[in-house]
């Protein structure tokens, strides 16, 4: 018996937040890079909301507007170096940084959800 399709999620899609984090750090919006992709901006909207789902072409198409490799959309964009040092530019962070060297790997990563979770929410309410 076929089994139903499951939803896409980011799990699934880890394309989507690459690519609208990739466009903001470009500073461009939907429809600028719509506009280099020669593509509806809806397209473009209907990818980062994960409602569709981009074709090589399009990854390639993506790609050159955001002048990346197709790789980097393939990725979430961040490493965990890159989430530190934004972090760290937070006062309070940057107090707390000289104790996350006595934390085993269990312990780091746990704080680092934590902030992680309490930085998207700052940045859901504003």
């Amino acid at each position: 018996m076929p089994r139903a399709a499951e939803p896409m999620t980011s799990a699934h899609l880890p394309v989507a937040a690459a690519i609208r984090s990739l466009r903001i750090r470009a500073g461009l919006s939907q429809r600028q890079l719509a506009l280099r992709m020669s593509v509806p901006r809806t397209y473009v909207s209907k990818i980062e909301n994960e409602k569709a789902c981009p074709t090589l072409g399009s990854l390639e198409r993506l790609a050159g507007a955001l002048r990346v490799r197709v790789c980097d959309l393939l990725t979430t964009g961040r490493t965990t170096q890159d989430e530190i040092r934004e972090l760290a530019q937070d006062e309070f962070i940057s107090e707390l940084m000289p104790y996350m060297t006595r934390l085993n790997g269990v312990q780091w990563m746990s704080v680092l959800t934590q902030v992680r979770e309490l930085t998207a929410m700052t940045r859901r309410s504003s």
